[in-house]
């Protein structure tokens, strides 16, 4: 049997004027820089990246090399063949297993990406690594932007030395670690810089261990939090990362909470209350955001003229420039690059691997077990619904929450079309909850703001107008929660 061949590789951003300071930091080795010019391929679709994929031609001192790159997180299939122009040979097997005849015919170039890389191959902890320094920009028509990358790649060894190694280069520079290829990074020069990375696809085998489903499932959580914690930092208003952040954290923290099982110990315990720690410093300008959104400017632009409105707004306005400084300040501080380290080393190399049999057992027995798990503690906590305190109902919308994330990450290992039916009721649960969650926030919110005068009186006005849709918003989460017991189970 043909093993796939794979790279094992950190990588991490940085500023231009931290690389030298990462070079001495870094044990002595053999060193060298080369000049690399690389042209990236997808179809007009984006066939390429929808699959979690790239393919370049790069020209190297030896020559010219195609490479197609697919996955995300430490270990990602690579193959290599040399090619003679800066066009794809269509002949790759792995290329066109991945396609298809017809799609590989549809390949063009997208970007191209002209790098300075400095090498050092270098001994630590027994094992062969090479550090590589990128340090060059992305070209795409018109548009470029730069990039300045730390990269350390594991040539042989355990891959528990590449974090070993990154430790050591932390105390050195602020190195941020991030699941964005160069192939990512051209395609937002391509298309526009989005205002948020959402949830990726994680796309399970249905062959797949309990132990590797975690695995990946917990990677797309962890490259959501990066990447958006990379947009948080670059400044500016960004609502969606912020709330894109939170979603990341909270579907990491479920994923933990389902696995517990296979991933129980103090490690857990530790990441998951630093998990905590990160999502908090994003609630209050969610908070703000939300409010803003979908009270306060609608009562803005409405017929009626409510006293104080304006003085109200400049009050939230003001907490929200705070409350989004904080949460870029979370997203840049020493504290949220010390977790996205620690944590990928536990996902990839953590002691909870240790003694796993059979990888924990098949990643389908797991799903059924732990989403059977899941239907019985939201039936428990939903029982008699209309006559929870909004407390009590918060804690109902945590569990369907979490049921509906499992769910989704689960979906490929189930019975597809019972499945999405699932998902959607449990999501439609969760969104009337919610409704019923944002008016008990948004009262907490304007007593916060400790208002008087007449943005006091115009927080009044909208607290009473919040206060009168209570009922309908309880009427409408019975619906969804009749709506959703209804559904059979998707195995």
């Amino acid at each position: 049997m043909s093993v796939t061949p794979e790279e094992t590789e950190l990588k991490f951003l940085c500023e231009p004027a931290d690389i030298e300071a990462v070079l001495s930091a870094a044990p002595e080795g053999e060193d060298g820089a080369i000049e690399l010019a690389a042209i990236y391929f997808d179809t007009p679709e984006r066939r390429l990246r929808d699959l979690g994929a790239g393919l370049r031609i790069r020209q190297e001192p030896q020559g010219r090399r195609q490479t197609l790159k697919a996955g995300k997180g430490l270990r990602r299939q690579e193959h290599e063949i040399a090619v003679d122009s800066d066009q794809p040979d269509a002949s790759h097997g792995p290329l066109r297993d991945l396609l298809g005849d017809e799609q590989v015919a549809r390949l063009e170039p997208l970007f191209a990406v002209q790098v300075r890389r400095r090498v050092r191959n270098l001994v630590w902890d027994d094992a062969q690594i090479e550090l590589a320094l990128d340090q060059g920009e992305i070209l795409a028509g018109g548009h470029r932007t730069s990039l300045c990358e730390v990269e350390l790649e594991l040539k042989t060894g355990d891959p528990a030395a590449l974090f070993s190694l990154a430790r050591r280069l932390f105390e050195a520079a602020p190195l941020y670690l991030s699941f964005e290829t160069k192939a990512d990074q051209g395609f937002a020069l391509v298309e526009g810089e989005e205002d948020s990375r959402r949830h990726g696809v994680v796309g399970l085998n249905p062959e797949v261990s309990a132990a590797t489903a975690f695995q990946a499932i917990a990677r797309t959580a962890l490259a959501q939090i990066a990447a958006n914690g990379l947009i948080l930092r670059r400044g500016g208003d960004s609502p969606d990362a912020v709330h894109q952040l939170r979603v990341a954290v909270r579907r990491l923290r479920s994923a933990m909470s389902t696995f517990k099982p296979l991933v129980a110990g103090e490690a857990l315990d530790i990441l998951k209350a630093e998990l905590k720690w990160l999502a908090g410093t994003c609630d209050e300008a969610r908070n703000l955001d939300v409010f803003l959104e979908e009270t306060y400017r609608p009562a803005a632009q409405g017929t009626a003229a409510i006293h104080g409105l304006a003085d109200l707004g400049q009050a939230l306005e003001a907490a929200r420039g705070k409350a989004h400084a904080r949460a870029r300040g979370a997203a840049a501080s020493t504290r949220f690059r010390a977790l996205l380290l620690d944590l990928h080393a536990w996902i990839e190399t953590g002691d909870w691997l240790d003694g796993l049999a059979d990888g924990g057992g098949t990643g389908a027995d797991f799903a059924i077990a732990a989403l059977s798990g899941r239907r019985r503690k939201l039936a428990k906590r939903g029982r008699g619904l209309m006559e929870l305190s909004d407390g009590e109902r918060h804690q109902v919308r945590i569990q369907a929450k979490k049921l509906r994330y499992a769910a989704e990450a689960f979906r490929p290992l189930l019975k597809d079309k019972a499945a999405r039916r699932l998902i959607k009721k449990t999501k439609g649960l969760q969104s009337a909850l919610g409704a019923l969650n944002d008016g008990a926030t948004a009262e907490a919110l304007l007593t916060s703001l400790a208002l008087d005068g007449p943005a006091l009186y115009a927080a009044g006005h909208l607290a009473g107008e919040i206060a009168s849709h209570r009922d309908g918003r309880l009427r409408a989460a019975a619906r969804a929660w009749s709506a959703y017991r209804d559904v059979d189970d998707p195995w």
